[in-house]
């Protein structure tokens, strides 16, 4: 019985647990990607002077897909580079959806023609798999699409919300037209799925609501190995220390945080860690509030959370944030969002919060300042919690999601493939 999965995959995303955890099961056919240390020139970058290559190149040779065979793995390196060097270049919003749309078909046509080795079904995320589903459909695979965040269309409506609502934040007003490309390929991709794999019910929520069929949409929450643990029984003296990271902009919910700061006032310290994106006079209005510490290196990570007593991220828009997974797993109590597809219940882990509400935000910080036992409980129960969404649990749920052997019998299989090839010539 064959049960063996080709995985195409951008970038090096959750440290690539798709592909480990389908090696370690013995499922893995082979593997795509577009950089990784462990074949072609990226391997001996890390070796070269830093005046040699720039900070962003030597990055990439720090990919390394643990436990995935080098004999298993096509990169397409110079690829790779090109996309990177493109991407260094994208610094608007239009630019930046042009380049994921321009990456994720090339990418996906190359693992087209590359070929499918023997195997039963393909795993690919969302954006990039159009062109190798559908070949891989000409040939009977079954196929497998992750929707790694909410569509398309849900991300711009939300955003330009935000948008309206703090215009100072969002710089100029854009039309962003490949934005409607980007998400007519997630509509395209989800008619041949015989799996949407959706991180969250967020995800699976709006994925229904823009065309999913809702018998092919799977929650599989994600899951991460603890790193690190707070272990502290009671908190430093002085306020409660805050910390959100992510990207500092209007999907994260930033000018909440900021603004929760401020009506919080003296009781708590707020900190954000993440590159910005925002205007240099947003982040120096703010900063009487908000400890922006930027963009820093992961293995500075732990420090930040021995550093806080309280996690928050009140994002506007996610897939199922990974950071509340190493929070939770950090034993630290979670002020979120829906919205972030979360694992985080209400009153047990954590404060789950409405969107666009810094007063809730604000009231939650408060509670936690003032209650100690509230927060040792919440902290206790958030390393509980972690132990269900650990790397190993979260290949469990992957692998009971993907299909057996045959394509299952749906609308998206080669009479669809033709469709959407006749309309590509079109």
């Amino acid at each position: 019985m064959n049960r063996s999965v080709v995985v195409s995959q951008l970038g090096a995303r959750m440290h690539y647990a798709v592909p480990q955890i389908l090696a370690s099961a013995g499922r893995l056919a082979h593997f795509y990607t577009d950089i990784c240390a462990t074949k072609g020139w990226p391997r001996i970058v890390g070796s070269l002077p830093k005046t040699v290559c720039p900070a962003p190149v030597r990055r990439l040779a720090g990919r390394r897909p643990v436990g995935v065979p080098p004999e298993l793995t096509t990169v397409f390196s110079n690829f790779g580079l090109r996309s990177v060097l493109r991407h260094m270049q994208a610094n608007d919003p239009v630019k930046e959806t042009s380049h994921a749309v321009w990456a994720g078909a090339a990418f996906s046509e190359m693992v087209a023609r590359s070929g499918f080795h023997g195997a039963a079904g393909l795993y690919t995320f969302s954006g990039d798999g159009l062109e190798q589903m559908r070949a891989a459909k000409r040939r009977g695979l079954w196929t497998a699409v992750e929707q790694m965040i909410a569509p398309r269309n849900v991300v711009e409506m939300l955003l330009e919300q935000e948008r309206q609502r703090f215009p100072a934040w969002a710089g100029a007003a854009y039309d962003n037209p490949y934005a409607r490309t980007f998400a007519s390929r997630e509509t395209s991709e989800w008619a041949l799925a015989d799996v949407i794999l959706c991180p969250s019910e967020f995800v699976r929520r709006h994925v229904i609501e823009q065309g999913g069929a809702a018998d092919r949409c799977v929650l599989v929450p994600y899951g991460v190995n603890p790193r690190f643990k707070t272990d502290r029984r009671s908190r430093l003296p002085g306020p409660l220390r805050v910390l959100t990271v992510g990207e500092v902009g209007l999907r994260k919910g930033s000018p909440y945080v900021a603004e929760a700061a401020r009506l919080v006032g003296a009781a708590a310290r707020f900190r954000m860690v993440g590159r910005p994106r925002i205007p240099q006079e947003i982040a120096q209005q703010i900063s009487q509030w908000v400890e922006i510490r930027g963009a820093i290196p992961r293995a500075q990570m732990a420090d930040e959370f021995l550093w806080a007593d309280v996690f928050l991220l009140p994002s506007i828009c996610e897939g199922s944030a990974t950071a509340v997974y190493e929070a939770l797993a950090a034993g630290l109590p979670v002020i979120t969002t829906e919205n972030t597809g979360t694992v985080v219940r209400a009153g047990v882990e954590g404060f789950i919060v409405p969107v666009c509400d810094a007063s809730a935000i604000a009231f939650a910080v408060e509670q936690l300042a003032a209650n100690d036992g509230l927060r040792m409980l919440m902290s206790a129960n958030a390393s509980a919690r972690a132990a269900d969404y650990t790397v190993e649990a979260y290949g469990k749920r992957l692998l009971a999601a993907l299909p057996q052997t045959t394509p299952i019998a749906h609308d998206s299989g080669y009479e669809t493939a033709k469709l959407l090839d006749r309309q590509a010539v079109r």
